[in-house]
């Protein structure tokens, strides 16, 4: 890949080290060499763990999400998918860091009345948002440990009570967990707490993130693939389809 972009930070007393990289129209942001998004207009699947993210709204009926946060925009390579396939009204992105907002703008073209991206804590943000409540929100906050992406904030009982009191009565919570040993610390997963109607687990065999949809929806996994079959990017069926994933029932992990 081609670098054509980078740029060098200075930030308490260390140096950040960004790219962007390029593959025809395929971009790809790094931070610290860490691999942060792809994303390209004509191959809005990558066949990658961002398509993980991405999945858990088809467990919505079609043209049901109208809002969606996504906490952790990276480059914002899920809200272009979203944009793409499902065109909300309203997808926001809350992001600490400036310089992958600038990217996002920039590179990955995450600009548009359907986007608003804000420069903030994402934590302190949602604990003190007072607006309406989302149909479906995205936590993808990441951090970086010894050049790897690492879970920021864990899902324990304050962030999961803040996360289920800003989606609406029917809506999802989706969370990228890092690691299966990051998932089973999850609040939520205890069965005398759960207040969701169903959780799932996605799963791609190229890296170990276990992508977690807790949802009020009742959609079967018949309905949710039916769903994914209204777009050819998205058929399985179809030597063209690019997704690699599984698909897991939490009570039967």
């Amino acid at each position: 890949m081609a670098i054509v972009w980078q740029k060098k930070v200075s930030r308490d007393n260390e140096l950040d080290h960004y790219e962007v990289r390029s593959a025809g129209r395929t971009r790809r942001l790094y931070t610290n060499g860490v691999f942060h998004s792809q994303y390209s207009p004509s191959r809005p699947v990558a066949g990658s763990v961002w398509d993980l993210l991405l999945l858990p709204a088809f467990f919505h009926p079609l043209g049901s999400v109208k809002r969606v946060l996504v906490l952790g925009v990276g480059g914002g390579a899920v809200m272009k998918q979203l944009e793409y396939f499902l065109q909300p009204e309203l997808v926001m992105g809350v992001e600490l860091n400036r310089i992958h907002l600038q990217v996002a703008k920039r590179f990955f073209h995450v600009r548009g009345d359907a986007f608003q991206l804000i420069e903030a804590d994402a934590v302190q943000w949602l604990k003190q948002y007072q607006g309406p409540p989302f149909d479906l929100i995205i936590d993808d906050l990441f951090g970086e440990e010894g050049g790897e992406p690492c879970r920021a904030v864990p899902l324990d009982e304050s962030w999961c009570a803040t996360l289920k009191q800003n989606v609406t009565e029917e809506g999802s919570v989706v969370v990228n967990f890092d690691t299966h040993k990051a998932l089973a610390n999850c609040f939520w997963l205890d069965k005398s707490i759960n207040p969701w109607q169903q959780v799932y687990q996605f799963t791609t065999p190229l890296y170990s993130n276990c992508v977690t949809l807790f949802t009020q929806q009742t959609t079967s996994r018949t309905e949710f693939r039916q769903n994914l079959m209204s777009f050819k990017e998205l058929d399985q069926t179809k030597a063209s389809c690019r997704l690699n994933y599984q698909l897991r029932q939490w009570h039967s992990l």
